[in-house]
């Protein structure tokens, strides 16, 4: 039986190419190690994928490869391109081509985009009208050994990564990027982040009444926050993380999402079935939520009969 909530659009979904994956396994041991069908979804642009979607309520899916290139060869990223476009010509008829945006690791081995030589791919993006998802990544040597301590590796690890430390990190690259003057410089610069905002909405007022020591702007952070931020749902399966969102953020920003395969989707679909029952939303922003902001912002629509 289909769920009771609206068809889905999920945006933070990642996928690996095979080839690639034997470079990327040291990065990905913990993972590999925790989620034991991890590697067969990672790696599937096809039947997996499809069955999930379809089991799920998930209509449209955008597809990333999962974080890592950023600091590796640019052959890597060439090869990711080819190897997903291969797996949607193989499926014409629920995949297709087309970058309604970019998702790009937060970092480069530990390097932020603050600097002014990044700026043309933001310039480039506002430009096409279209956002950067900026996804948290793996640390840098130096990044990881703050999360280093007296307990074992595997603990390390995982403080360094999806247990808090990439969370902050990504925090920290938006707030650089205004510290920068970046949405100064270019004030129709749309970027999103996931797992609800990557902590900045529970530092919202304090990060808003301290950075005007941060040198003067056109712009204050709040402003900035609702104008060029977009969030999404990825993999964070509460109610609080949503309340204090619909307190200081533009509920026409909150869009859903996944992070498959790290994620499960039914999980997704369980917490918009609690959403709906919780009365923090009305329908309608259930809707919005669903697929309605993200149709928006992607400028992708939903077809009839797409759900599978």
């Amino acid at each position: 039986m289909a769920p009771n909530i609206p068809p889905l659009i999920a945006l933070e979904e990642h996928f690996i190419a095979p080839a690639l994956l034997p470079e990327l396994s040291d990065i990905y041991a913990e993972q590999l190690k925790h989620l034991p069908d991890i590697a067969a979804r990672l790696t599937d642009v096809g039947p997996l994928r499809l069955a999930d979607m379809d089991k799920n309520h998930i209509a449209l899916q955008a597809v990333s490869h999962a974080p890592g290139l950023a600091s590796r060869p640019a052959r890597m990223s060439v090869l990711a391109n080819d190897t997903l476009a291969e797996s949607i010509r193989a499926h014409p008829h629920r995949f297709e081509l087309g970058f309604v945006g970019a998702l790009v690791d937060a970092h480069a081995d530990g390097t932020h985009y603050d600097a002014e030589k990044f700026w043309e791919v933001f310039r480039v993006a506002a430009e096409l009208d279209v956002p950067i998802y900026l996804h948290p990544t793996w640390p840098s040597q130096v990044q990881q050994e703050a999360y280093d301590g007296n307990f074992e590796l595997g603990a390390a690890k995982s403080l360094g990564t999806s247990g808090f430390g990439w969370h902050q990190e990504t925090g920290l690259a938006v707030l650089k990027l205004f510290a920068a003057g970046l949405f100064d410089e270019v004030p129709g610069l749309k970027i999103v982040i996931g797992h609800f905002g990557e902590m900045l909405p529970f530092m919202m007022e304090r990060v808003d009444k301290l950075s005007v020591r941060w040198g003067p702007r056109r712009r204050a952070w709040k402003e900035v926050w609702e104008g060029n931020i977009w969030l999404t749902t990825s993999g964070v399966w509460g109610m609080a993380p949503l309340a204090c969102v619909l307190r200081n953020t533009p509920v026409e920003h909150v869009l859903y999402s996944v992070d498959y395969p790290f994620e499960k989707s039914e999980n997704g679909v369980k917490w918009m079935e609690e959403l709906k029952g919780s009365g923090l939303v009305g329908e309608q922003v259930l809707a919005m939520i669903a697929h309605g902001n993200a149709e928006r912002l992607f400028r992708v629509k939903i077809k009839e009969g797409q759900l599978g």
